[in-house]
């Protein structure tokens, strides 16, 4: 099970952090606003209108953060993707991991001789006694990229059989 943990001087309520409840308080201030303005042209009763606009702001405003925070780590980890293109993969060696997907996919180099894709990719410090060539790709964005990834490029006999992309 996965446990979060706060730092040691961070007060907590029923095992939550304050911040947490500050945030639910921000996002549930403009909510509440929201749903009294809607609900009074829906339901005419005061107590009724006022049991509803609570009871709707307690159960969207949880929804409202975590919708918050899902299209925030989206976001931080979205990255486009591009047809390969020659010319862009020799001038914006820092993005290539945005052409690297369509390599792979496409099965673009399988069967492909070491001096194709020598022509197709370039150089790199490959030697033709190496079996596994590397291509720098670049940060990919996220969290997480603290490394650049790589596309791995594995021959038998002189022909590719794999390409892959892993993180160094």
């Amino acid at each position: 099970m996965l446990q979060l943990t706060t730092l040691p001087n961070t007060p907590t309520l029923f095992g939550v952090s304050l911040e947490l409840y500050y945030i639910l308080l921000v996002l549930g201030v403009p909510t509440f606003f929201i749903w009294r303005w809607l609900l009074k042209k829906f339901i005419k009763v005061d107590r009724s209108r006022k049991v509803a606009t609570w009871v709707a702001t307690l159960l969207t405003t949880p929804l409202l953060y975590i919708g918050i925070s899902m299209l925030l780590i989206f976001g931080m980890n979205y990255h486009p993707t591009d047809d390969f293109n020659q010319e862009k993969w020799h001038s914006e060696k820092e993005t290539r991991y945005q052409l690297s997907e369509d390599i792979i996919d496409s099965e673009m180099l399988i069967g492909k001789t070491k001096l194709e894709v020598r022509q197709i990719l370039g150089d790199e410090n490959n030697t033709d006694q190496n079996d596994v060539w590397s291509y720098y790709l670049g940060f990919r964005p996220g969290f997480t990229s603290i490394s650049p990834d790589m596309l791995d490029i594995e021959f038998i006999d002189g022909k590719v059989i794999r390409v892959g992309q892993h993180e160094n």
